[in-house]
This record gives C-alpha cells, structure tokens and sequence, in this order.
C-alpha cells in the first residue's frame, strides 16, 4: 500500500513540477467534446423513505475553455437519469424506483494542476435541468410497506432542478485531444415536490454521485 502511495506522490509532485516549469509557455484553449457515465441517484425526503442509490446513466457535449494557467470555464449540456430506489429489508420481494430523465446544464469553474501531459483537476459550479420525462418500476401490487407510500403515486410537480455540483479528476492529453476520468457530487438545492406545510413532504431534494469519462477536442489555441 505505501509503494502505491509513494508512486502516487512522486507522480503528483513531477507533473506539478513539470507544470510550473510550462509558466511561460502558456497558451488560452477552446476544446469541445463529448461524455458519458453512470450516476448513482437518491431523493433526501423528509418525513424519510427507505432507499438504496439507484443507478442511472448521464452523457452529453461538452465545451471547455482555458483561459489562464491552472483555471478555466466549462459548460456541459446533457441528458441524466436520477431518480430514487426504496428498499424494504424487511419485505425484499417488493420493489419500487423511479427514474427521471433530466436535459441539464452545468456551469463550472476549471481548476487544474500539471504537466502538459498528466493533469490533476477539480470542477465546481452551479447545474440546472429540467425532467422530461419519468417512470416507475413496482411490484407492490396494492401493498403500503413503508411509512410514507404517498409518492408512489405522485407524478414530479417540480420539473426544473437546480443545485450545486463539482468533483475531482484526471486528464490525459495526447496528439489526438484530451481524455478524461471524473466524479462528481451533486446537491439539489430544489425539491421534486411542493414544500409547503400542506404537501406530504418538507424536502424531496436530489443527491447524485457519478463518474464518467470525457474526450475533449482542441479548435482554438
């Protein structure tokens, strides 16, 4: 374990070195590209339902632009899937999730550091979307196994999302364009239901984990 993390820190220290040595070499860039991923989705509901992360998938066109050493903009169009997955230990042969399809639009701050061919970087910003459409897998068959069965049959009130998203990553840049491997968080600053004191729930925020992969192409340096 520690020669792992030895090569790991010498590895980080040479392409910083690598990267400060590049100070005078620096050059704006403008890269588009395209991503794809999976994303591990759940609702914070409150009163709370009984959930696992639900699995989903996300991709999209992504547009990067470089415009000092060590920061960049990047801007992300995309379609996700979020949702959530009840979980009844008590009563496994049950099952309801649902899934609902978002377009979205991230807004990020690109921090980055490195050499010019192995970079360490982390994105942080704001994200918007809008649920398109949405759907249920369920065998519950009329039974009401938790304490809180009302969103079982509620559609989403709530179709536009928005919250806060960011992550760290590696990139790889090649003669052929950049690639590269990223998670993300992100917190939902909205709810997918009314809040009010007459609604069911107080909360129905989303949360999402994900990582996916991104292949950036320069067209402008």
């Amino acid at each position: 374990m520690m020669r792992y993390l030895f090569l790991a820190a010498s590895l980080l220290f040479l392409s910083i070195g690598d990267g400060l040595a590049q100070n005078n070499t620096f050059k704006q860039e403008l890269s588009v590209g395209a991503s794809f991923g999976m994303n591990f989705s759940s609702i914070s509901f409150a009163p709370k339902v009984n959930q696992k992360m639900k699995q989903g998938y996300q991709g999209g066109v992504t547009l990067r632009w470089i415009t000092e050493n060590h920061l960049g903009l990047q801007a992300e169009l995309n379609y996700a899937q979020q949702g959530w997955e009840e979980e009844f230990e008590e009563q496994p042969e049950y099952q309801y999730s649902r899934t609902i399809n978002y377009v979205e639009l991230p807004f990020l701050t690109h921090i980055y550091f490195g050499g010019n061919r192995f970079k360490f970087f982390f994105n942080l910003g704001p994200k918007i979307g809008y649920a398109l459409s949405e759907s249920t897998v369920s065998n519950l068959n009329g039974a009401e196994p938790n304490r809180n069965n009302m969103q079982h049959d509620m559609p989403i009130e709530k179709k536009f999302d928005w919250g806060l998203c960011g992550g760290p990553g590696l990139e790889l840049s090649t003669g052929i364009g950049h690639f590269l491997l990223e998670g993300r968080y992100y917190y939902a600053l909205g709810d997918i239901y009314g809040s009010q004191k007459k609604d069911p729930f107080a909360r129905s925020a989303s949360q999402t984990i994900g990582v996916k992969f991104t292949y950036l192409f320069p067209i402008w340096r």
